[in-house]
């Protein structure tokens, strides 16, 4: 008999826990248009063991044999899913926030993959571009309206959750995620007041949001012998430190670091900001790109987005610039899903699902792609979409 009773105290234990990871799980299920998330590494913390175990950000990794490298994306959930087929081992290079609907869906999707290619061995590398920097210092100029009652929508299941979870005696009491937020902003419609809150509550430093998926995200990534960043480098970036860049905006977005982004991702020559390789109007600054290029070991080529290419993905300054921004999404250009294949054996090409684009650049076909799906990349000769941010 008391063997039962311990075993029952020993079971009743666990119970809070539990009912917390069912409640997230809930919670992320609703929110994601039906993704569960795969299983994580448990946290090191008994009191929330079904958190993941914080991961320290890496900045370089080895070349793999295929890597695809993404553009921006802009919360266009079907056209994200077009250009994902495509890939392999994966870098996003930011922007996956503003001027589309399903910014929360994508996080989740992009969040499943990163761990299915965990477990499989592979990389699925996020990062941030000036719309996530924007978003978390409460900048949503370029929101929609749709994209505003998805944040709402979440809010409602997110604040349901801590309500469950506040039943159980044995969980802390969940924190109020509006704490700090004005219940009214002067000229803000009221149709559109509750997704204004529940975005700044989201997205904030330390935000719910902000913390499950915008604190993985790297600002700049090494792979190989290329150099990753959304909008472009100078030498006092390098020379500030690529890891300290990573970790410093990470501590930001998990809200150790005050209100305020950290300065290199503020103005026209941030890391987020700058168009100085990619601008098509203006020449691409090859002499400062060398430069900065040089300063990096093994590096041979920079990979950006943030600037649109309408006609495509595109090299310059003898293929140390790589644009890869096509205006992806629908709020945002409307371009046919395009990704960068980077392949040790056969260089660098295009690769797209939309069969179209081989009647929009016939001259660069490659003879020895398959199905007519693979594409030597364009010198430029694109212009470019004037959209702004």
């Amino acid at each position: 008999m008391e063997n039962k009773e311990e075993n029952q105290k020993e079971l009743c234990k666990h119970i809070p826990n539990l009912l917390s990871s069912f409640v997230d799980t809930f919670v992320d299920f609703s929110v994601s248009g039906g993704l569960f998330l795969p299983s994580q590494k448990p946290s090191l913390d008994p009191q929330k063991p079904h958190e993941e175990t914080p991961l320290s950000l890496q900045t370089r990794y080895p070349a793999p044999d295929r890597l695809i490298a993404i553009g921006d994306l802009h919360g266009d959930l079907e056209k994200s899913k077009q250009a994902l087929r495509l890939a392999a081992t994966v870098v996003q290079v930011g922007d996956v926030l503003d001027r589309g609907d399903d910014e929360i869906k994508i996080l989740y999707f992009l969040e499943k993959l990163r761990r299915e290619a965990m477990k499989d061995g592979g990389n699925f590398v996020t990062m941030n571009g000036n719309h996530e920097i924007m978003n978390i210092e409460g900048d949503f100029r370029y929101v929609t309206k749709l994209g505003l009652k998805e944040f709402e929508d979440w809010a409602y299941w997110y604040c349901l959750g801590n309500e469950m979870k506040s039943l159980c005696a044995g969980l802390e009491k969940p924190r109020n995620m509006y704490d700090g937020i004005p219940l009214n902003f002067r000229g803000v419609d009221s149709q559109i007041l509750h997704g204004i809150r529940a975005r700044i509550a989201a997205l904030r430093p330390n935000g719910p949001i902000a913390n499950k998926f915008l604190s993985k995200n790297v600002t700049v990534l090494v792979v190989g012998d290329s150099i990753f960043v959304h909008g472009g480098l100078l030498a006092r970036h390098v020379e500030y430190g690529l890891e300290r860049i990573n970790e410093e905006v990470r501590d930001w977005i998990s809200g150790l670091m005050g209100k305020a982004a950290p300065r290199y991702c503020r103005g026209s020559n941030a890391v987020v900001w700058l168009r100085k390789y990619s601008d098509v109007e203006k020449n691409c600054d090859c002499s400062m790109l060398e430069h900065v290029l040089s300063t990096v070991p093994g590096v041979k080529r920079m990979i950006m987005g943030h600037t649109i290419q309408v006609d495509g993905i595109n090299v310059v300054c003898n293929d140390r610039a790589v644009r890869i921004d096509v205006g992806l999404s629908k709020g945002c250009g409307d371009g046919l899903p395009e990704v960068l294949e980077i392949n040790q054996n056969s260089g660098l090409r295009v690769l797209t699902s939309n069969p179209l684009y081989q009647h929009k650049n016939k001259s660069y076909l490659n003879p020895d792609s398959k199905e007519g799906l693979g594409l030597l990349i364009p010198k430029s000769g694109s212009r470019q979409v004037e959209v702004k941010a």
